[in-house]
């Protein structure tokens, strides 16, 4: 997946946004104010940083040499991935996998107006 691709797909989701807290080079997509993935898109590799329910992130570390803890994340809760390291598909599972936990840790309210109860 390309780097542009990566950007379109996060923020294909409802109420998804890019910023740029950690300055330029650091995307950093949120839904309504939580990150559910950050990434340089210019970084070689590309790689991203994606939250992640603690059991299947070790389950995914141990399946594929390209998902490692998260690099400056909780590493329990968080994933980096090599993006050439893993095919399309199962990225974007894990990217939307990554948006849902962090919807579900929403306020009720918050998460019927994404459309995700």
């Amino acid at each position: 997946m390309t780097p542009e691709r990566l950007r379109a797909f996060c923020l294909e989701f409802n109420a998804s946004v890019e910023e740029f807290p950690f300055g330029p080079e650091s995307s950093v997509f949120k839904v309504l104010g939580k990150m559910f993935a950050l990434t340089a898109l210019d970084g070689r590799p590309l790689t991203i940083n994606l939250k992640c329910d603690p059991d299947e992130a070790i389950r995914l570390r141990e399946t594929h040499p390209a998902i490692v803890p998260g690099w400056h994340m909780n590493k329990r809760h968080w994933n980096t991935v090599t993006v050439s390291g893993v095919p399309d598909r199962l990225l974007r599972e894990l990217v939307e996998d990554s948006y849902d936990l962090v919807v579900a840790g929403l306020p009720k309210a918050e998460r019927l107006r994404l459309d995700r109860p």
